[in-house]
This record gives structure tokens, C-alpha cells and sequence, in this order.
């Protein structure tokens, strides 16, 4: 059954095996998250819970997400996400999911908005070779030819240009589980995750037993 989580992330850091291997990792903090609300395919359509972490104080809600968040008797929080699952019998509004439902060893999808760089030039976006830099060339940086005059007299759509370079959500997929502390709700993970220290990361994993 899959494991959904929120959490933040802390920063990389870095961890020996016991043959002395060094292994890159990124510490995450993961939950606790409330399971706020639950969607049944008789009812909505489909199965999914709703889960909410990081709590925050109630003036920065709005009415209507206080009201929302009153239904299931849950404290003021900040991110809210929902996730689809094949079965909503193992789960109640108001149950408290940590980091302890992910062993280690597991695989998991670890899904973030990557860091903004601003707009950004050809061989920065798109890895561009530059023009010749000898006296004389004027197009060291620029983007040469983006389509013919006459036909189709325009530039196709989708055509890779100067712009907008990250802020945008992706998704590392098969991170390995290498360490977990329950008590202060941290996981290491081996390689990277997408966003800065202190980004909002969503976690997937598929495990055979939750608690």
C-alpha cells in the first residue's frame, strides 16, 4: 500500500558505511501530518486522503480553511495535499502518520518545486554552444537563426529560447532509505531532493505493512 507524507527539507550532509564508503544523503523532516479528510469512490468518485502538516497560528488561515480543517478536529495548518490510494479502510480523519511508516531500506518518490534561477540565457537553459569568440564575431552569446523569414514567416511554438530557468515541480523517483530517526522525525535519503533547505517536499513510498 503507498505511504504519502509531507515534510522539509533540511539541508545534504554526508554518511560512511562501515567499509568506509562515503555516501551523499539529504536530511528530510517528515511529519507529523493529520489525515484531515477522506474521499470514498461512493461518495466523491474516488478514494483519497487528505493530509496536513506544519502547524501554524490560526490568523493565518483564512474563514473558510479554519472551517474546513474544524470538521476534522484539526489544529491550523499550513500545506494541505491530497493522494490518491486504492483503499480507505486502514485510514480515519484525525489519525496522525510520521515518519516511522517508512523503513529502511525503501524506496520512495521524492517530489519538490526545484530552485528558481531567474531568467536565463541560451547556454545556461538549454546548454547552447557559443558563437566564436575571435575579434570581429558579435555573436558570442547570442541565439543565431530561430526560423526561416518567408516560410513559415513565424516562430514555431515550443521553439527553445531565453527565459524562466527552474521554480518548477519535479520528481526524483527510487530514493533509497538510508537512515530514520523517529524521535525527531528526520529520514535520510541517498542523493539529492529538488528546492532549497526549508522547501516543502511530498514523499511516496510503497511499503507492505503501515502501521
Amino acid at each position: 500500500m503507498s505511504v504519502n507524507l509531507l515534510g522539509t527539507k533540511i539541508g545534504m550532509t554526508q554518511v560512511f558505511t562501515g567499509n568506509g564508503t562515503c555516501i551523499p544523503v539529504t536530511v528530510l523532516k517528515v511529519g507529523p501530518c493529520i489525515i484531515t479528510q477522506i474521499k470514498t469512490k461512493y461518495v466523491d468518485g474516488y478514494n483519497a486522503i487528505q493530509i496536513g502538516y506544519a502547524q501554524v497560528s490560526s490568523h493565518l488561515l483564512t474563514k473558510p480553511q479554519l472551517g474546513h480543517l474544524n470538521k476534522s478536529k484539526a489544529p491550523a495548518l499550513k500545506y494541505l495535499k491530497e493522494y490518491k490510494i486504492e483503499n480507505t479502510d486502514t485510514f480515519q480523519v484525525g489519525q496522525i502518520l510520521k515518519v516511522d511508516q517508512i523503513k529502511v531500506g525503501d524506496q520512495i518518490h521524492v517530489q519538490g518545486k526545484s530552485i528558481g534561477k531567474g531568467f536565463s540565457g541560451y547556454q545556461k537553459r538549454h546548454h547552447f554552444s557559443r558563437g566564436p569568440m575571435s575579434h570581429g564575431c558579435k555573436n558570442h552569446r547570442q541565439p543565431g537563426s530561430i526560423g526561416a523569414g518567408t516560410t513559415p514567416g513565424r516562430v514555431f511554438p515550443g521553439k527553445k529560447m531565453a527565459g524562466r530557468l527552474g521554480n518548477y515541480n519535479t520528481t526524483i523517483k527510487n530514493l533509497s532509505v538510508i537512515d530514520i530517526n523517529i524521535e525527531q522525525n528526520l529520514m535520510l535519503v541517498q542523493g539529492s531532493v529538488p528546492g532549497k533547505p526549508g522547501a516543502l517536499v511530498s514523499i511516496q513510498s510503497k511499503s507492505k505493512d503501515i502501521k
